[in-house]
């Protein structure tokens, strides 16, 4: 399976790429992405980071041709701070973070992120890290199951889903994705099941499983450490690009951003500035798929593209 980078030439525009520059890829995955930015890069440097080891193998081999000017490193994008200190890299000139899960990984059904086929529960970017959707579909209480399919999968039947787990797994346990998807047709009321996800024909189980992901691979609390992690070490004048696949993630960044952005808070009717804050950044970019890149690859239909360019800081001016 080829790897199609969702919003590449956006991503690329939003990115304004020096052909000096050092880039980081804070989520290489199969490395599309990567190589369409280290093509621009006649003697700038690019670093690639993702916590799977498969999808960084796959990059690896796609990105060999670069040679020295690609490094990857096995590493969360929140630990983006200690892998530059490792390279002795003080500022990038852009982040790219294509957040969720990739095509290559729902498609392996070793990885259980799919329903569309029978697999073990998993759903770990991480295959090192602890947690398993094993774990909290079959030892997690009922109440926090409910939690985690209402927060993280804006699933409106949260309790009547949790309810029919708990039955299920007090009679065995609920072991692989094609039980629990079943699990979760059942609990949902029948004329509720077409077109439960967005008003789009899915699966009804799509909320519950991209809940249980978020949950095990704890993505929202990792988009906003990193987020300030990549904004943290930007150059003045570099760009921060995100592309997210659903609405609690673009929410996050949207509110990042839209911070970093904003300058004076005083009341309006304040003659003058009492807190003297100045803008830390501009929003440069927002951008959803044409309807060409939804044909092309269907996977690109929620996706979103935000980028900012970080203004010189309000200490710097200062001294000027």
């Amino acid at each position: 399976m080829t790897h199609q980078p969702v919003l590449l030439t956006e991503a690329l525009d939003a990115l304004q790429i020096r052909h000096d520059g050092i880039y980081v890829d804070g989520t290489v995955g199969g490395g599309g992405h990567a190589e369409a930015m280290l093509a621009r890069l006649t003697n700038g440097r690019l670093v690639g980071t993702d916590v799977d080891p498969a999808a960084l193998e796959r990059a690896r081999q796609r990105l060999a041709g670069f040679g020295a000017r690609v490094s990857l490193h096995r590493a969360s994008y929140v630990d983006l701070g200690a892998v530059l200190d490792g390279l002795e890299i003080d500022q990038v000139d852009g982040v790219l973070f294509d957040l969720g899960l990739s095509s290559l990984q729902l498609g392996d059904p070793r990885r259980g992120f799919s329903f569309q086929m029978d697999a073990p529960l998993d759903m770990r970017f991480d295959p090192d890290c602890d947690l398993r959707a094993h774990e909290i579909v079959n030892r997690w209480d009922e109440g926090a199951i409910v939690r985690i399919l209402r927060d993280y999968g804006e699933e409106r039947f949260a309790r009547r889903i949790a309810r029919r787990i708990a039955q299920a797994r007090a009679e065995r346990p609920v072991d692989t994705t094609r039980k629990l998807a079943d699990l979760v047709t059942e609990a949902i009321p029948k004329p509720a099941q077409r077109g439960h996800h967005g008003g789009r024909d899915v699966h009804p189980a799509t909320r519950t499983f991209q809940a249980l992901r978020i949950a095990v691979n704890d993505e929202l609390t990792n988009v906003e450490r990193g987020l300030s992690v990549a904004f943290e070490r930007l150059a003045t004048d570099g760009r921060l690009v995100v592309i997210t696949f659903h609405s609690l993630e673009d929410r996050l960044v949207k509110r990042f951003m839209k911070a970093k952005a904003q300058g004076c808070v005083c009341p309006p009717d304040l003659p003058v500035c009492a807190c003297g804050r100045e803008p830390e950044a501009e929003i440069v970019a927002h951008e959803t798929p044409t309807d060409a890149d939804r044909e092309r690859n269907p996977r690109s239909r929620s996706a979103r593209l935000r980028a900012l360019r970080k203004l010189t800081s309000p200490s710097a001016r200062t001294e000027r």
